[in-house]
């Protein structure tokens, strides 16, 4: 029997609780560093990350005014 999707993949092994229990914590992990990280940088980055679309480059290769 080929499966048709993911979820009966995991439904038919008999460590399925594990592998949902293991991706689970590997997704809570990532989103707490995540959060960390966004958190850790300084305003100033954001800031400055704010402002690029507005800033007027003049080696800016888009930039085609003559």
């Amino acid at each position: 029997m080929i499966p048709q999707n993911f979820k009966d993949i995991l439904s038919n092994t008999d460590n399925a609780g594990f592998y949902q229990t293991l991706a689970l914590i590997f997704f809570m992990l990532f989103f707490i560093a995540l959060v960390v990280y966004v958190f850790s940088r300084p305003k100033k980055y954001y800031k400055e990350e704010e402002e690029a679309p507005l800033s007027d480059d003049q080696d800016d290769d888009f930039n085609l005014k003559n």
